[in-house]
């Protein structure tokens, strides 16, 4: 599950990463009551609350200059508002005073699985150019889960970044509780970009002015307070259709829906698609045992979004043939089908099932012997 900003900066703020004072708002007369209480009269930064990155170079980040004037804050909030980025409406913004920035870096924890290991990134380059820093500009380091990250990983990491002698002090206090997040939260990925050096008088700081926060859905049952923030992201139609059916659904790029049985057969399937020169337009798994309603409700996941042919690839275990069938012919009895759907069973009942489909001489279903043959059949019926 992805947090957004201010939620992330709530769990900072209990790990005792030091983060700015914020508003929510949802509306620009909320955000300019949020302005006139945390700056009277300063400069303030308004941010589009969206679970996904590049807001920034979206216009989903704006600084309002002092004096930040309700006018002022106030169209620059419906401005935010009105956006749409990646695709996901802008429904929140996060109000903070604006900071005195001398310096920007990176720092994150996400989980390396070649490595089996968290893995620490450290770099003195952050903000919204972070991806575009030199080679070797980013220190990192794998953490052993059972000694934790340690000391001497720390001061490598911090002077190996190179970070500003006035940042390293903080630095060594901040990049362990870091981790603690990390492991405590059940999380796969906790970013700040940027963790920033602001200066206040003769004074200097590190603060967490963003917060990226994935956090495993499968333990979220450990975390009844993360648990609560869920359903504050809105999801696109076809994932909303997707979790209310409780299917296991990832929207991808092509267009070449994909429903399968099994996750191992799915990505198979995926695989196979991409080599037969097609592009996969999602990953559905329907599970081992599913009947005809939890296919029915499958196909018409796929239909809702923009696909030009369909391949489902069933292998009978739990699952039989003849209820895949039934599930694809009652789906097609219910739902407006004008792309050609491929259909390859295999295992129990395998052979009633395609008697089934044959039976109904639908003129866009169509059954396949082989994988290689139904993903060419998808890609060449788009």
């Amino acid at each position: 599950m992805d947090l957004f900003e201010y939620q992330g900066k709530e769990l900072f703020a209990r790990a005792g990463i030091p983060v700015p004072a914020g508003r929510v708002a949802r509306t620009p007369e909320q955000a300019v009551a949020a302005a006139a209480e945390l700056a009277p009269g300063a400069a303030v930064v308004i941010k589009a609350q969206v679970a996904t990155g590049g807001r920034g170079k979206a216009g989903g980040v704006k600084v309002v200059p002092a004096p930040a004037g309700a006018d002022a804050v106030s169209n620059v909030a419906a401005e935010i508002l009105a956006l749409s980025i990646k695709g996901e409406p802008v429904g929140a913004l996060l109000v903070e005073a604006a900071a005195g920035i001398e310096a920007e870096y990176y720092a994150a924890v996400t989980f390396d699985r070649r490595a089996g290991a968290a893995l620490f990134l450290l770099s003195a380059t952050g903000g919204m150019e972070v991806e575009e820093a030199p080679e070797g500009a980013m220190a990192s380091v794998h953490v052993d889960p059972l000694l934790g990250l340690t000391a001497y990983q720390v001061r490598d990491l911090v002077f190996t970044a190179g970070l500003a002698a006035e940042a390293r002090t903080d630095a060594f206090g901040l990049l362990p509780k870091l981790y603690r997040l990390f492991v405590d939260a059940d999380a796969s990925l906790v970013e700040i970009n940027p963790l920033a050096l602001t200066a206040s008088g003769q004074q200097r700081a590190l603060i967490a002015l963003d917060a990226k926060v994935t956090v495993d859905d499968s333990a979220l049952y450990r975390h009844p307070d993360i648990a609560a923030y869920h359903g504050t992201r809105r999801l696109a139609p076809q994932e909303e259709l997707a979790a209310a059916a409780g299917l296991n659904f990832v929207k991808l790029d092509g267009d070449v829906g994909i429903i399968g049985n099994g996750a191992g057969l799915v990505m198979s399937t995926l695989d196979v698609v991409s080599q037969a020169g097609g592009a996969p337009a999602n990953f559905l798994d329907v599970g081992g045992g599913a009947g005809a309603d939890v296919l029915s409700s499958a196909l018409e996941v796929v239909l809702a979004g923009q696909v030009r042919s369909v391949l489902v690839n069933i292998f009978g275990g739990i699952t039989r043939g003849d209820a895949v069938a039934g599930g694809i012919l009652e789906a097609l009895g219910r739902t407006r089908v004008e792309v050609p759907i491929v259909v390859r069973l295999e295992g129990t009942n395998a052979t009633e099932g395609r008697a089934m489909l044959a039976a109904a001489h639908h003129p866009n279903v169509r059954t396949a012997g082989g994988m290689m043959e139904a993903a060419r059949m998808a890609v060449e019926a788009r």
